[in-house]
């Protein structure tokens, strides 16, 4: 009987084991790289023989010992659909495979933002008949050493049912590629709101910088559940120190009820992020409630509630009786509150949120934070109480370097493409000094690992966001990481930045205007890769010249000439500094496709700055093909994050 066992384990073992298996990439509805060698590969049984067909070519190969093996298809021009047959021990068959362009889009929550979420999103999905467009969507996941296998993943073929799911920018730049070419264009989606790009980075490319190497030589031998129970650790211990209590969600049947005792609950503030406030990095569950006054004439009527935004989860409450619920994060909260919920005199609100990454609690404009009665209009801003219940275990991705790096972009190495759209840099923002070290390093990294040379690498410049109120004279941290993004464009090669801060939203970091930023996206590969003679960027900074109390300020990639949309011809967002580095208000114009920057009381001027803030939408130079001109500053004075260093 032990013999019949040990056998059919054998067996057992074997098959399971000769199965040739291939990277999740390698499947139905693929779309491969034109034009360019494709390399093949997966495992199999030690030196297992393996034959590939595909088009015409046959190619064989050979397992190594330890079962892993690899193979390069000649150059294929686009087309399809085609089939793919692999055959070892196992035959398996791929269909419905195009040719074509394959870009690899990746970055934070800006590109991770959906067709569904964009502007117009209706009408967006509606018009997405387009099956030669495809999306590989990368499943969440963090390692601490280098993957060979993604966690999850597949191809989508483009249609009204699909899009939604579809990076926005990377679908509005495949829709403008393809528009103009008509051929296949597969875009590989891996991203993660909230990330900062050392995550992004891998270990090997940190050992051998001089800004870094010390950093990663501190790096701890350390696993994921380690990682995990480290970081579940530090939160549990810092909220309980806030709170003075234990975490737990025994009691919070009641934290709805309007006679629940909370004297003793912390106070955060709303609107805002809990992130920027005391409880910091947290995912969870967490009530927040607050008490207000309706009058004699109000109670029992009908109101309208608005609580601005809230991330991610709410299940709102007044006086204990439930008035609404919400499971997307950036949708504004408006519940009717029917007859008979409110009180005269004091009335409680409860908001149970859960959190599940990123941002949290509630947040947005404090305008949409309001109850609206039949007399009155209650603003609800201010202080909240809170109580953290449940801490989701989750590992976030900033945790240590390079966790993103070995699970979400290792094993699509090394997966043929033209180049990478990216969109990060929001969680850089506090060091936005290092950034200009960081962001290349990153680039020249996934170039080195690719091995497909220096590949094309686009990027967004961030967009316009008045997150902390940063200005030339106070600071402005998003106002450096931009410089850092055009330093990057400027010391890199064949890299491009698409402008931004004129579609963005001041009030809310994630813009819903995708459709401009993927078309710049676009406009940039068209000219750099297509060889379509376009205008692909706007005017860049390029010298200047102080005459008397006026500074001439001239322009590269001025297209056709610069304008600006003003019908009065004013020029906003630029500041003019003296010797004492104090910036005004400069008035400014267009002359001679130059712009003339003064202010009547600053006679000697040495500085000119444009743009350089947190929130940058009132600027409004631009070339006459409507690229808007980068923000820049023509000091090299400290800035504010001069100092900030990452630190794990």
């Amino acid at each position: 009987m032990k013999k019949i066992l040990t056998s059919l384990l054998l067996i057992f073992s074997f098959y399971s084991y000769a199965n040739i298996e291939l990277p999740l990439l390698f499947s139905d509805n693929m779309v491969l790289q034109r034009n360019k060698p494709i390399p093949i590969w997966g495992w199999a049984d030690a030196n297992e023989k393996i034959e590939i067909r595909f088009n015409r070519q046959i190619i064989k190969t050979k397992a190594d010992k330890n079962g892993k093996w690899e193979v390069n298809l000649k150059p294929e021009t686009a087309g399809g659909p085609y089939s793919m047959s692999i055959q070892g021990k196992n035959p398996i068959t791929l269909k419905d495979i195009l040719v074509g362009e394959v870009w690899v889009c990746s970055g934070q929550s800006n590109m991770e933002f959906t067709v569904s979420q964009s502007m117009n999103a209706q009408q967006e999905m509606n018009d997405a008949n387009y099956p030669m467009i495809r999306q590989f969507l990368v499943e969440n996941d963090v390692a601490t050493t280098p993957k060979q296998k993604l966690k999850g993943g597949k191809w989508a073929v483009c249609n009204t049912n699909t899009v939604g799911n579809f990076s926005a920018v990377g679908y509005f730049f495949a829709k403008k590629i393809y528009s103009e070419l008509k051929i296949p264009i597969g875009i590989i989606h891996t991203s993660w709101g909230g990330t900062c790009v050392e995550t992004w980075t891998s270990k090997e490319a940190f050992e051998s910088s001089d800004e870094f190497k010390d950093m990663i030589a501190n790096m701890p031998d350390i696993k994921t559940d380690a990682i995990l129970e480290f970081q579940v650790k530090s939160i549990l211990e810092k909220v309980e120190k806030i709170q003075g209590s234990k975490i737990s969600m025994d009691n919070e049947g009641a934290f709805k009820n309007p006679d629940y005792d909370d004297i003793s609950w912390p106070e955060m503030n709303a609107p805002g992020l809990w992130e920027s406030q005391a409880l910091g990095n947290l995912d969870g569950i967490v009530w927040m409630r607050k008490t207000f006054t309706i009058s004699k004439d109000d109670a029992n009527k009908e109101a309208f509630l608005e609580l601005a935004k809230i991330d991610d989860i709410d299940i709102t409450y007044i006086n204990g009786k439930e008035v609404g619920t919400t499971n997307l994060y950036n949708l504004k909260r408006a519940y009717k509150i029917p007859t008979g919920v409110l009180q005269e005199g004091i009335n409680t609100i409860a908001v149970r949120i859960i959190d599940n990454t990123g941002g949290g609690g509630i947040y947005g404009e404090a305008s949409d934070l309001k109850l609206t009665t039949q007399n009155d209009v209650i603003t609800l801003t201010g202080a909240w109480k809170y109580q953290v219940v449940d801490v989701l275990t989750s590992i976030s991705p900033n945790s240590y370097p390079s966790l993103l790096f070995n699970a979400m972009v290792n094993p699509l190495i090394p997966y043929a493409i033209q180049g990478v759209l990216w969109y990060q840099g929001e969680a850089n923002a506090g060091r936005a000094k290092q950034y200009k070290k960081a962001f290349p390093l990153m680039i020249a990294d996934w170039r080195q690992k690719w091995n497909q040379g220096d590949f094309p690498f686009y990027f967004v410049q961030l967009s316009t966001f008045d997150e902390f109120g940063g200005n030339s004279n106070k600071g402005s941290k998003w106002a450096e990481l931009r410089e850092a993004q055009t330093y990057t464009l400027q010391t890199v090669p064949n890299t491009g930045m698409a402008v931004t801060i004129d579609v963005g939203d001041a009030k809310d970091i994630h813009p819903t205007n995708k459709q401009d930023v993927g078309k710049r996206l676009a406009a940039i590969a068209l000219n750099n890769v297509y060889k379509k003679d376009v205008v692909f960027n706007g005017p860049t900074y390029k010298s200047m010249e102080i005459k008397d109390n006026q500074i001439i300020l001239t322009f590269d990639n001025i297209g056709s000439g610069l304008m600006t949309p003003d019908k009065y011809g004013y020029i906003k967002g630029f500041e003019i500094a003296g010797t004492d580095k104090i910036f005004h208000y400069a008035k400014a114009f267009i002359s001679n496709n130059k712009v003339i920057v003064y202010h009547d009381e600053i006679k000697n001027p040495v500085s000119v700055r444009y743009g350089w803030a947190d929130d940058a939408g009132d600027c409004n130079l631009y070339n006459e093909e409507k690229f808007p001109a980068s923000p820049f500053r023509t000091d090299d004075w400290k800035g504010i994050t001069e100092n900030e260093k990452y630190q794990f």
